[in-house]
């Protein structure tokens, strides 16, 4: 299973995704974590089921996230195509057929996790 992580480890509020990942590659080492760095192309263009760790404003518990929940992205301003976020990225690849369908791991910011609530969410996806 592969796990893509996006987020900015850089950033405080943004490397969520990074630190947990690190931990879970000793609890779950099947797993193998591939890491998308800010503004790079989304490697995982044609793929059946793509999932993603990152970091999510406006959650308070670990969550889901599923293609069907398209319609709730907010899409922030953008004025160049360097503005794009991952919300706008997964709407426009499912509109081209690129993937199938994914689920975003959702970290809720400035909140300490459990890594046993990401650990299960993880399992509901095997």
């Amino acid at each position: 299973m592969k796990i893509y992580l996006f987020g900015n480890p850089d950033i405080e509020i943004d490397k969520l995704s990074f630190t947990i990942a690190d931990k879970l590659k000793f609890i779950i080492p099947s797993i193998e974590f591939v890491t998308v760095k800010p503004n790079e192309d989304i490697p995982f263009d044609n793929k059946e089921n793509v999932l993603i760790m990152d970091t999510v404003m406006g959650i308070t518990e670990v969550t889901l996230i599923t293609e069907n929940d398209l319609d709730k992205f907010q899409l922030p301003p953008r004025f160049s195509a360097h503005d794009f976020d991952l919300g706008f990225q997964l709407k426009y690849l499912k509109k081209l057929g690129k993937i199938k369908t994914f689920t975003i791991i959702g970290l809720p910011m400035n909140k300490k996790i459990d890594i046993n609530l990401v650990v299960n969410k993880i399992k509901t996806l095997v």
